[in-house]
């Protein structure tokens, strides 16, 4: 009884007295000790290498060659590692120190008698600097900070630069009662055949679509693949939710992430209430309840009352089906270079195909250990002029666009053979399939 009582005794010993040294330790030995495990932390856990997700090949091989960005280990801002964290302020750093941008406006009619703004950037820009088209967020505009960032990062770099504001955004009126939806790219086509013919002949295009405008510039590279490569010369896409049904299921996360959610169904009812002379009118009789859309607290639930149904889907499950891209990247031939963070609380990390990347020849995934949704903060105090993302787009498009030696058209000829030495095994494969079924079949005929 005396033993077990002793070995009962010595745990609770061992705490009275732990307790009772740190209780008695000075307040900046604590905090010196918290500072210590603070910093061990980061070092191991938060400043890591990012992964690269792309098969190995010419693509692969001409990224680590030329994006120097891409050897080295991503250091979040040591004060900001958590994922909304780094979401948070990023926009709201960005948005005080980042100065209003002066775009030569461009109002583009569209072949249904809708209007979009194209917003350029030309300044310092010789006529042979090549361009690049960005597509902004679900709610965004030419003015968003995010979009600032990359554009002074492109002005820096000597290139050009056109935003594309979704219809009913940037200021424009709505001339149609449609809107946009990440699985449409029809606007996307009719801008993109515009911005080459405006440009000079001998000037290259790139194209960057951020989160949403990730979705609409990927399903356009996947849909037109074969236009899409006459066009562009490389592409990138930043913060893209994969897989839309896990993003939508990740964004409704209580607490912290639905009140981004919440935050961005908000806008956009604040962008349908803009507009609502236009529909008051229209859906008067209709199924759609504009009262109840304005009400949504959810993106889904806007998605599934209003997008879905304004862009014919019978579900909203069948849009987000439609939107998704984690299973169309075979059908990419523009070299796509994406960024997204493993702590993205718009899109788990189990939703970014990795795999698919892996055996895809046009397709880079970069993947940071942090960075949140659109984040990428780093240093000591987040600099607006140097920043990860802006920093990873210009190194990229600054090889791809000017390609100087030649180097980066070689490699995209490379990875067009394999492209399509890729689609010609696939396509007897399933040759060999559809020969297979119909011989089964004849055999149970006799």
């Amino acid at each position: 009884k005396l033993s077990v009582r002793t070995l009962h005794s010595e745990p609770v010993a061992m705490f009275y007295s732990m307790y009772a040294y740190l209780s008695n330790l000075p307040r900046l030995h604590v905090l010196g000790m918290a500072l210590v495990a603070y910093v061990v932390y980061y070092l191991i856990q938060v400043v890591k290498r990012p992964i690269i997700a792309c098969s190995d090949g010419p693509f692969k091989q001409y990224l680590i060659r030329k994006v120097p960005t891409l050897e080295n280990k991503y250091w979040p801002t040591f004060w900001c590692v958590e994922s909304r964290a780094q979401t948070v302020m990023a926009s709201l750093l960005r948005s005080q120190s980042l100065p209003r941008m002066n775009y030569r406006r461009e109002i583009l009619p569209l072949k249904d008698g809708g209007e979009v703004a194209l917003d350029w950037m030309e300044e310092g820009c010789d006529d042979s600097a090549p361009c690049v088209l960005i597509l902004p967020g679900l709610t965004g505009e030419s003015q968003a900070e995010y979009i600032k960032c990359l554009v002074l990062a492109a002005q820096q770099a000597g290139m050009r630069v056109v935003v594309f504001n979704n219809r009913g955004l940037g200021g424009i009126e709505l001339k149609t009662p449609r809107l946009y939806c990440a699985a449409n790219c029809e606007d996307l086509c009719e801008v993109i055949s515009h911005v080459r013919r405006t440009l000079p002949a001998h000037c290259k295009l790139g194209a960057t679509g951020i989160s949403m405008g990730g979705l609409i510039l990927g399903n356009y590279l996947a849909r037109k693949s074969e236009e899409a490569r006459g066009i562009l010369s490389a592409a990138t896409i930043i913060s893209v939710p994969w897989d839309v049904h896990k993003g939508s299921a990740s964004i409704e996360k209580p607490v912290i992430n639905s009140l981004l959610g919440r935050h961005l169904a908000g806008s956009l009812c604040r962008t349908l209430r803009n507009h609502l002379d236009i529909y008051r009118d229209i859906y008067q009789d209709s199924e759609i309840d504009i009262q109840r859309i304005l009400r949504c607290k959810t993106i889904k639930e806007f998605d599934e009352l209003f997008t879905a149904k304004q862009f014919g889907y019978a579900h909203v499950n069948d849009y987000y089906s439609d939107a998704t891209l984690h299973n169309k990247l075979d059908h990419i031939s523009v070299p796509l270079l994406c960024l997204s963070a493993a702590d993205d609380p718009f899109q788990p990390l189990d939703a970014i195909p990795i795999k698919a990347a892996n055996q895809c020849t046009h397709v880079a995934i970069v993947i940071t250990a942090r960075g949140g949704h659109i984040g990428f903060l780093e240093g000591w105090w987040p600099s607006t002029k140097d920043q990860y993302m802006g920093r990873l787009f210009t190194e990229y498009f600054t090889k791809a666009l000017f390609d100087d030696d030649g180097e980066f058209q070689l490699t995209a000829n490379k990875m067009h053979e394999r492209f399509l030495a890729k689609q010609t095994v696939a396509l007897a494969s399933s040759d060999k399939a559809v020969d297979a079924s119909q011989v089964d079949h004849k055999l149970k005929l006799m």
